[in-house]
């Protein structure tokens, strides 16, 4: 169930589904009053409006050809790409315009994870490659669950958000989390499509969640980094948390996620009434994921 096909297959899949997005009108086209047998644009139409031949942008989505960075530009013109769907589509043609240096083991420093316990009653954590869990607070762990309680292997947020009941209970919108998580993993696919690491965690999400499969053949891409998240603890109740996320300068594969509360307000006050039930774990956060 697992994503095995070529970078040009891929990518000829993931023009198809922009395309598939976008109406003649919404593209600046008229109506030829022919009937139509797809939702959105034909191939001819997308060659016209990207300004080349139909048959050589069909060769590119049929991933017979590859395509120029002049091409690319002119398609993402064309079909509307923001900035992630964009890079996705670049990465997919083996011309990422920033290189991205990857590490085989990630670890976090004591000093990373001294900040993290230093923002006290605001939950934070340190993610890794595919949403790999590396280090959090014990008010992360107050509002999620104790990730030391898992298995190195199992603490995964993607994997969290699709197969863990009681994170799709926590989310009030738990549909909006799933299609976000999906979509931020797919974005690492085109750096990343032959890592055995990420076969097997699309694999597994795939055969145990339709919601997964669904969204993920959808091909849809992300890279938001920052948005309102909403709860409903079993403890403290509905809350409602400003999320930020930055990515580490020392390795674009790290990205820090800390969840806020405005200073006084009633999320604030539950987030410190959590902080003040929840026992810090015994466990050490930063035990290698899979080497």
């Amino acid at each position: 169930m697992s994503d095995t096909r070529s970078p040009r297959s891929e990518l000829g899949a993931f023009l198809k589904a922009r395309r598939a997005e976008i109406t003649p009108a919404q593209a600046g086209l008229g109506d030829d009053g022919t009937r139509r047998r797809v939702p959105g644009l034909r191939r001819d139409e997308v060659a016209r409006l990207a300004t080349m031949s139909t048959d050589y942008y069909t060769r590119v989505e049929q991933g017979r050809v590859g395509a120029s960075a002049t091409v690319l530009a002119s398609l993402v013109k064309a079909l509307r790409l923001d900035e992630a769907q964009r890079a996705y589509l670049y990465e997919l043609a083996g011309r990422p315009e920033a290189s991205r240096r990857r590490r085989p083991v990630q670890r976090v420093r004591p000093s990373v994870q001294r900040m993290l316990d230093a923002l006290g009653h605001c939950p934070a954590m340190v993610l890794g490659r595919y949403s790999d869990i590396l280090a959090w607070n014990a008010a992360a762990a107050a509002l999620y669950q104790d990730f030391a309680l898992l298995k190195p292997a199992e603490r995964n947020y993607i994997r969290l958000i699709f197969l863990d009941p009681a994170m799709r209970d926590l989310f009030t919108d738990w549909e909006d989390a799933g299609r976000v998580s999906a979509a931020t993993l797919r974005m690492e696919t085109a750096a990343a499509s032959d890592d055995p690491r990420l076969a097997e965690l699309v694999g597994e999400l795939s055969v145990r969640s339709p919601e997964f499969r669904e969204w993920w053949n959808g091909r849809i891409v992300s890279d938001t980094a920052y948005g309102a998240k909403r709860y409903r603890h079993p403890l403290v109740g509905p809350l409602t948390l400003d999320c930020d996320t930055w990515t580490s300068p020392s390795d674009p594969d790290v990205t820090f996620v800390v969840l806020t509360a405005e200073p006084g307000s009633p999320e604030d006050h539950a987030l410190r009434i959590l902080g003040s039930w929840h026992t810090t774990p015994e466990a050490t956060p930063t035990d290698d994921l899979h080497g």
